[in-house]
């Protein structure tokens, strides 16, 4: 399957199941609610330009803003995302080796501790922004502190149990076209 194929297959579930399956989840005390759907922004491959990569997170936000009826929060959540995502591979990761190596990130390609790390990072600062965003309107410091903490907790089990079912066959470039 071509990876355009496959990523459009993915952005499609990744917004169904946030919209029809997480979003349905009734909060748990009013700071947990589950987020996984950026998940598809961090799976995007090494070799996209900064521009689409700006482009799809923006869109994907957007399509996820039209669905759950929240203007704009979504979108410049994974535009914060997808803007900071490739100075984070670029620490995180060997240039000579791993993207040369690998098409997309995962646990093969990366590594099990800067995946890891990698996904727990972006996990809170897309939850830091998107609670601080919210939060903007009303509210005091500790609510803000305890749902950011407790949504990324709960996002990141989530996330965990996702690479764990759903298990991605890291796949070599080839030279071949």
């Amino acid at each position: 399957m071509s990876s355009i194929v496959k990523n459009i297959i993915r952005f499609i579930l990744f917004i169904l199941v946030q919209v029809f399956v997480l979003d349905k989840v009734p909060p748990l005390h009013q700071f947990i609610v589950p987020y996984v759907y950026f998940l598809y922004i961090l799976w995007l491959p090494f070799n996209i330009n900064r521009f689409v990569l700006l482009l799809v997170g923006f869109l994907f936000g957007l399509s996820l803003d039209y669905f759950s009826g929240t203007p704009g929060l979504h979108a410049a959540c994974c535009t914060l995302i997808a803007f900071l995502r490739p100075f984070l591979l670029n620490l995180l990761i060997p240039q000579e080796t791993t993207e040369q190596s690998y098409i997309e990130p995962s646990i093969k390609s990366m590594g099990a501790a800067p995946y890891a790390l990698y996904v727990t990072l972006f996990t809170f600062i897309h939850h830091f922004y998107l609670v601080l965003i919210e939060w903007l309107q009303f509210g005091n410091f500790l609510y803000f502190i305890t749902k950011v903490a407790a949504t990324t907790g709960i996002s990141l089990l989530l996330i965990f149990i996702t690479e764990i079912l759903f298990f991605r066959k890291a796949k070599f470039k080839t030279n071949a076209a």
